[in-house]
């Protein structure tokens, strides 16, 4: 993709999915502010934590979308009130079409059939109590999918078949099982209910790297196979680029970067996107030395007291004075030249994209105790050049 000003147009408009491509998850504006309590007989608000402060998101039908970001980015707290299992405090999510968010009671319960969630950690959301078998079949008899005690044995065996699980699972409980296949009875669990979208939330952060491999695999399999929906919440970079067609970078409860997964990882365009990239490892020592860095400075600040404007500004190594302390930009739409007709406009929340991405705006250093920001002579050395490097060896030769 070519990084050259004169090659893109932008634009403020939502270049949205084509006639032929169904929009099965439509977000707008959704926001997601946790209460802070005070005092000893009546309990006061004195203030908000803003975990999600107003996304916009699509997820069309049968494609995997990543979305990444640090830890206390909001990234889990949006994926479950993707599903209702958190209050929204404002915005709409229209799933297939219909207004979730404004259901309640039985008719909420009945449509979650259609969206299931894996959660981070497979022990603690299973029941120790119940066997492999009862897990399974709770969500099928809640949901009227069994007719008899035969035909349940045999969708029951489907199930462990289809995550790479032996029958004989169905009479062990959670605490026999390793890391990695308590994950895949989570999977299986989630499937039982023939969704059409799943949640993956860290599915396989507490997993070895062979184990994550073999659950990654399993997923794409598996969405092949049942035509599946994923929203896949990591913070890993490698895994969400094996496994996402879309990507989107969340910081501090927004999405500041949103594009297909390959023109992402190929040309990062915010500056918080690229420091995420910068962070991934090469297995070649000589790339590793001479790739370009970009080291952020400070702690990421509290999201109960976000900075105004640009919340990345504080940190921000191509921060201006105009701008980004007092306005919040837009997630817009640059358009490329070289991008294809089926591509997913790429979006970028920041006022000088487009010079950053030519070089016509140097980076400076950040001071990390809140104080003045002054502008370097030169770029800082490892700022410039490819901010990913090749993923192997073999694409160094």
């Amino acid at each position: 993709m070519s990084t050259a000003a004169s090659d893109r147009e932008v634009s403020s408009g939502d270049l949205g999915a084509g006639p032929d491509e169904h929009v099965l998850v439509d977000v707008k504006g959704l926001k997601v502010h946790f209460p802070i309590k005070r005092g000893v007989i009546f309990d006061r608000t004195v203030g908000h934590v803003y975990a999600v402060d107003g996304i916009d998101m699509q997820i069309r039908q049968g494609e995997t979308y990543g979305l990444v970001g640090e830890s206390g980015c909001g990234k889990s707290t949006f994926g479950r009130a993707l599903l209702q299992l958190e209050e929204l405090t404002a915005g709409s999510v229209h799933f297939d079409g219909e207004d979730i968010a404004s259901l309640k009671g039985e008719t909420l319960r009945r449509r979650r059939q259609d969206m299931q969630m894996v959660f981070q950690d497979p022990l603690s959301s299973l029941d120790p109590r119940q066997s492999i078998e009862s897990l399974l079949l709770e969500g099928m008899q809640a949901h009227g999918l069994v007719k008899d005690k035969k035909a349940a044995g045999t969708r029951l065996r489907d199930l462990l078949k289809a995550v790479g699980l032996p029958p004989a699972a169905l009479k062990k409980y959670p605490h026999e099982f390793s890391g990695g296949q308590r994950q895949r009875i989570g999977i299986a669990r989630a499937l039982s209910v023939d969704p059409k979208l799943i949640v993956a939330d860290e599915p396989v952060s507490a997993l070895d790297v062979s184990v994550q491999a073999q659950v990654v695999n399993l997923l794409e399999d598996l969405q092949e196979q049942f035509g599946l929906t994923y929203l896949v919440v990591a913070h890993d970079l490698a895994v969400v680029r094996h496994i996402s067609d879309v990507v989107g970078v969340m910081y501090l409860g927004a999405l500041v970067e949103e594009a297909d997964a390959d023109a992402l990882y190929e040309e990062p365009l915010h500056p918080y996107t690229r420091a995420l990239m910068s962070a991934v490892p090469v297995p070649d020592p000589t790339v590793e030395d001479r790739r370009g860095r970009v080291l952020l400075a400070g702690d990421l600040p509290s999201p109960a007291n976000p900075p105004s404007g640009c919340r990345f500004h504080t940190r921000c190594p191509w921060r201006q004075e105009s701008r980004c302390d007092t306005e919040r930009p837009e997630l817009r739409v640059i358009h490329t030249t070289g991008r294809a007709a089926d591509e997913r406009p790429h979006k970028v929340a920041c006022h000088w994209a487009e010079s950053i991405a030519d070089g016509t705006l140097a980076p400076h250093e950040v001071d990390p105790s809140g104080g003045e920001q002054f502008q370097n002579p030169g770029n800082p050395q490892g700022v410039t050049g490819s901010f990913t490097g090749p993923a192997s060896v073999t694409e160094v030769n």
